[in-house]
């Protein structure tokens, strides 16, 4: 149920230190803001997006969450949280300049995109939205983790009650991957806390004309084990109390939470909008009067809290710090042209390695049989071999419903390429998806993020684009994007063509720097540490490289195979 909470005197959790803390916090992130807004009407940095008016409830989100313990998927008015994190002035200063020591991406990409490594805070991209899957992910995790036995260094690679926050604006609540990575985090229970910072537009978008009803947490209330809160964002000692409800529920494995927070937005969306062109002057005043920053240090006063001295002394020590911190950022130099092509790939592993190479002198064993077989003992042999390997997809499990294992035969995917490893290695490494391609792939990334290696199954390529911006804006540029601080190794794996007797040529769409070039019942190319999609696979004869020598399908190989004679063939074992 939505609840809306409020305080009128500190809260009993927090001390003096605590609440002066929050408050410089609050300034120093206002008056960095500020600074960049300076800097960009000299031209001196490249763009300036505010999280003024977020302050409140961001502050007191830090002062809850655990960084370095616990995962955040941010975005980009997020910037109180970052330094309430541990982020620092000058860190998020060097962003603003692009300076190749910027900790969130060495100067790759704009302002205010979030990340750092130190902190657990993963990088954030352009897409609004792509977030809320992975953060899925990356909460689920933590389940996989526990359930699978034999995962070297688990103990180090989960704490056993971290949550993940995810954060966003109303607006981009209205993307699919929202209700999608809310639909999962619900049915698995996991420990993932939304929080939406309302501040009413989406750039010039009122929040009625984007959500049905004008709230998107009362369109929330029929998702099970969701807790729902809702509390001025504005209001510093409700926010705190609010966030610490959500975050206790999720860390005590309760399920997700979600906080609606009301904030307000002071500023215009960014420097490239102008919100007089759509926004009154009653409005906006009325937005000035419920600023955090003058509320907040007014409530200290009033409550004895603190004194007017002390508040000034944090002030000068803001100002001083936001200068010396633009000093380095400015004189900080850029990343040279020469690293442009830094970070593309691993710079640990070569797929062009001999570790790699399968071309030369290839040997046959065994008796020939069909290529979803060989797919399959494939997948097998390298399950047994590593722990950290899950499968899912579409339709990928035997039976999702266990009980019923022992009754019937087993789905194993629509061509069989998984049939019995739910079977063999059980339903924590091998389950059934939604249906619901940027779930499979931005669940992927989460859980490769943290350390476990997904194969997963797109079940046709023609089912591919929705997940399209997760495989081309996320999964394959997040080792560039993040400055080789985060990667997501993973398979991504699918079929196109083999039915009706026809395959006709086909140019497949690039993704990142990898080319997707598949047939009916082709296998991923495994690595063990690349961080784009690899679906490379031998092409029938007249569809680009010459044909090789193959062996003879096996007696029977015609009645199991679906797809066309022409493209028919045994793999090599």
């Amino acid at each position: 149920m939505a609840t809306r909470t409020s305080r009128a005197r500190a809260s009993a959790k927090l001390e003096k230190a605590d609440l002066l803390d929050i408050y410089k916090t609050m300034l120093l992130a206002r008056r960095i803001d500020d600074k960049e807004i300076q800097l960009k009407r000299q031209n001196r940095i490249f763009f300036q997006i505010s999280g003024a008016g977020h302050e409140g409830v961001l502050a007191a989100a830090a002062k809850v969450l655990r960084p370095a313990y616990d995962w955040f998927y941010l975005y980009y008015r997020d910037r109180a949280l970052c330094l309430g994190l541990g982020m620092t002035a000058t860190e998020q200063l060097l962003s603003a300049t692009g300076a190749a020591d910027d900790p969130n991406s060495g100067g790759r990409q704009m302002p205010s995109h979030w990340g750092h490594k130190d902190l657990n805070i993963v990088s954030a991209s352009s897409p609004t939205g792509t977030q809320f899957l992975q953060a899925v992910g990356a909460a689920e995790a933590w389940l996989r983790y526990t359930e699978i036995e034999g995962i070297e260094g688990r103990d180090e690679a989960i704490k056993g009650d971290e949550v993940v926050l995810c954060t966003t604006g109303e607006g981009t609540t209205s993307e699919g991957e929202f209700w999608e990575a809310l639909n999962t985090a619900c049915n698995l229970k996991l420990p993932v806390v939304f929080l939406v910072e309302d501040n009413g537009y989406a750039i010039s978008v009122p929040v009625e004309i984007n959500t049905a009803g004008g709230s998107v947490s009362k369109l929330l209330t029929g998702f099970p084990g969701l807790l729902i809160q809702e509390v001025d964002g504005c209001d510093v000692l409700a926010s705190f109390d609010t966030m610490v409800k959500a975050v206790d529920y999720a860390r005590a494995r309760k399920g997700p939470a979600l906080v609606h927070a009301h904030v307000i937005r002071p500023y215009s969306h960014s420097l490239s909008d102008d919100e007089v062109q759509y926004r009154t002057p009653a409005e906006r005043q009325a937005d000035a009067d419920r600023d955090p920053l003058v509320r907040f240090p007014r409530h200290l006063l009033e409550q004895g809290i603190a004194t007017q001295a002390e508040l000034d002394m944090i002030v000068r020590e803001v100002e001083e710090e936001v200068q010396v911190a633009a000093e380095v950022a400015l004189a900080s130099p850029q990343p040279p042209t020469s690293s442009v092509y830094q970070y593309v790939y691993s710079p640990d592993v070569d797929p062009t390695s001999e570790q790699f190479d399968t071309e030369d002198d290839p040997r046959f064993t065994g008796d020939p049989t069909t290529m979803v077989d060989l797919l399959n003992v494939c997948m097998r042999d390298e399950m047994a071999r590593d722990p950290r390997i899950v499968v899912f997809g579409e339709d990928v499990a035997d039976c999702s419903r266990e009980e019923a294992l022992g009754e019937v035969k087993g789905k194993g995917g629509v061509f069989k390429v998984t049939w019995g490893l739910q079977r063999a290695f059980g339903s924590d490494r091998v389950y059934n998806s939604p249906l619901a391609e940027a779930n499979i792939v931005g669940r992927a990334i989460g859980l490769a993020t943290r350390g476990l290696k997904p194969v997963v199954e797109i079940q046709f390529f023609d089912y591919i684009w929705p997940a399209m911006m997760q495989l081309r804006d996320e999964m394959s540029m997040l080792r560039y994007r993040s400055n080789n601080a985060f990667a997501c190794p993973m398979v991504v794996r699918t079929a196109i063509g083999g039915f009706q007797g026809v395959f006709a040529p086909l140019t497949a769409p690039q993704l990142g720097s990898a080319a997707i070039r598949a047939a009916i019942g082709r296998c991923g190319v495994a690595a063990d540490d690349v961080s784009e999609v690899l679906m490379g696979c031998v092409l029938p004869a007249g569809q680009g490289r010459p044909p090789r020598a193959r062996p003879p399908s096996a007696p029977g190989c015609r009645s199991r195979c679906r797809a066309p004679p022409s493209t028919r063939c045994a793999a090599r074992a």
